[in-house]
């Protein structure tokens, strides 16, 4: 049973840093893309980060030169470094796994 459990979220101020950290469970990782998503109050989720087995990494526009995903596959997490985070960064943040799965998700909060 994959299991993905995130964590880090909160409130923060404009300019702000915040790390995400999902980790995973039940399921081979280190060879599966894992992805960041978000929504926010009102709006459909949308794709934030990905990064691929070996390390390939893709970046929403709104997000480019602000965050940073990264994985430890020893240790089955995936991360998503957030700096200078702005008010419309506030949402719901997700993980992903391979596509299929989702966790609960965490909330992130940008005060302006």
């Amino acid at each position: 049973q994959v299991q993905l459990v995130e964590s880090g979220g909160g409130l923060v101020q404009t300019g702000g840093s915040l790390r995400l950290s999902c980790a995973a469970s039940g399921s081979s990782f280190n060879f599966v893309t894992m992805g960041w998503y978000r929504q926010a109050p009102g709006k459909q989720r949308e794709f934030v980060a990905v990064i691929t087995g070996t390390g390939n990494t893709n970046y929403a526009d709104s997000v480019k030169g602000r965050f940073t995903i990264f994985r430890d596959n020893a240790k089955y997490m995936v991360y998503l470094q957030m700096n200078v985070l702005k008010p419309e960064d506030t949402a719901v943040y997700y993980c992903n796994l391979g596509g299929d799965y989702w966790g609960k998700g965490t909330l992130v909060t940008v005060s302006s």
